[in-house]
């Protein structure tokens, strides 16, 4: 069950698809868009990492970060973004820590088969680092517009 709106979104510490060490607190004082999303470089998930591409500008405008994590390696993420040329970072939760705290790791189905993975969620957070809003069941196709839309809330 992911974590509700109005609470603190848990900080973290995670290596980008350069290396690099972020942290969600290096991001207060600006809304951050952060999206777990299953795999790199699946259908689901480039649809909507190219949408949050597509509409970036818009939350460059907005003073909005947007940073997406999955389980994936630095070096995976690297080639995602590369290939679809993404602006923004792709974080790697290898261990799924992560993803465990903001509660998107859980029991999945496809095609019969039982397993664990991520719950496809989106979380908004604002500049105090609380969460805004929280979308659950995320459907790839038009996300980008529904999070730009609650930005305006």
């Amino acid at each position: 069950m992911p974590i509700l709106s109005g609470n603190s979104a848990p900080d973290f510490i995670l290596s980008d698809e350069t290396g690099a060490t972020r942290r969600l607190s290096d991001y207060r004082g600006q809304h951050v868009v952060l999206y777990f999303y299953p795999k790199d470089d699946t259908p689901g998930c480039t649809t909507q990492a190219c949408n949050f591409r597509d509409d970036y500008s818009a939350y460059v405008e907005a003073g909005v970060t947007i940073l997406g994590v999955s389980p994936d390696s630095p070096k995976s993420h690297a080639k995602f973004k590369q290939k679809f040329q993404l602006p923004f970072p792709l974080l790697a939760d290898e261990q799924h820590t992560v993803c465990e705290s903001y509660g998107v790791w859980g029991q999945k189905k496809f095609m019969g088969r039982e397993y664990m993975g991520v719950l496809r969620t989106t979380f908004l957070i604002s500049p105090d680092g609380k969460l805004k809003k929280v979308f659950e069941n995320v459907k790839p196709a038009g996300h980008s517009l529904e999070v730009l839309a609650a930005l305006k809330e």
